[in-house]
């Protein structure tokens, strides 16, 4: 039988696959031409964004958590953070990789082949549309790419507008525990994307004061933040006894989220992917939220 691997082993999965992020580009020591052609990256959200800025075809590779839009899947994949084939990658002559901030020996290696990269790290919400504009721009779609930036401002703006004058119910945003218990409870912050996302949506973070962007939580301190709402993440594929993993929560019957009812499951990886599906994902929340405001 196969190992179980170990809670760490899974969230640093996660972190690899781009569910704790948000992102900001930063130009890399090493540029490239405007017009690059033989594109890898390593991370979801840029995978996507270049498709849908319609730079998919000059994608000669991509990350192992890459599985959206479906033309990815045809893909050769590289690894991701944590493990990135750098032969393959120099085997496949890429003229630009996106790369992990923290992919240090990655980048060392595509600096003395002579390859560029670009390099992002985990921030907030607004960094999408700059990294979809500076993105576009090195591989030469610039005007398509400000186009789609242009879209996901627009389209989140149109939501805040939609529920500002909805009353904000204090909401605890949880991305992960351990199934079947109310153990290692992982929740958003006080900062980055997801909790950018939350704000956007109409919610109050009843963890706005922390100033990190993940932390892990006790039932303790859940019971003493008090949530009104309490918003659960999945992410990967279905499984059997999903909603009824939600009645876990039951055993904090003094939470005001647990007393009225308003526990939710939001399920795909819109929401931790910080991509362009990020409307979408703000909507849903949106309307999780404030379902009396898009009546």
């Amino acid at each position: 039988m196969a190992a179980v691997p170990s809670r760490a082993v899974i969230r640093r999965a996660a972190i690899a696959a781009g569910l704790l992020v948000a992102v900001r580009v930063i130009v890399a020591a090493q540029t490239a031409p405007a017009g690059a052609t033989r594109v890898i990256s390593l991370i979801p959200a840029t995978t996507e964004m270049l498709f849908a800025m319609g730079a998919g075809d000059r994608l000669v590779a991509a990350g192992s958590y890459d599985h959206y839009p479906a033309q990815v899947e045809r893909l050769p994949k590289v690894g991701a953070l944590l493990d990135p084939n750098i032969e393959r990658i120099l085997t496949l002559k890429p003229d630009l990789v996106v790369v992990y901030g923290t992919q240090t020996e990655l980048k060392n290696r595509l600096e003395r082949a002579n390859i560029a990269y670009y390099t992002y790290v985990h921030k907030g919400l607004p960094d999408i549309s700059e990294t979809i504009r500076s993105l576009g721009a090195r591989v030469g779609v610039a005007a398509q790419a400000n186009a789609l930036a242009s879209s996901v401002e627009s389209g989140v703006s149109k939501i805040r507008d939609i529920v500002a004058r909805s009353p904000r119910p204090r909401t605890l945003l949880v991305f992960g525990r351990e199934r079947g218990s109310l153990r290692n409870i992982d929740a958003s912050g006080g900062v980055g994307f997801l909790h950018d996302m939350l704000e956007a949506a109409g919610g109050a973070d009843v963890l706005t004061d922390v100033g990190r962007q993940s932390l892990m939580m006790t039932t303790e301190m859940v019971l003493a933040r008090a949530p009104d709402v309490i918003l659960e993440l999945r992410y990967g594929p279905p499984q059997a006894g999903d909603a009824e993993d939600l009645h876990q929560w039951n055993a904090l019957a003094a939470v005001p989220a647990v007393r009225n009812k308003r526990i939710y499951q939001l399920r795909g990886e819109q929401f931790v992917v910080p991509g362009p599906r990020v409307v979408q994902a703000v909507e849903q929340m949106a309307r999780t939220l404030h379902p009396e405001a898009f009546r």
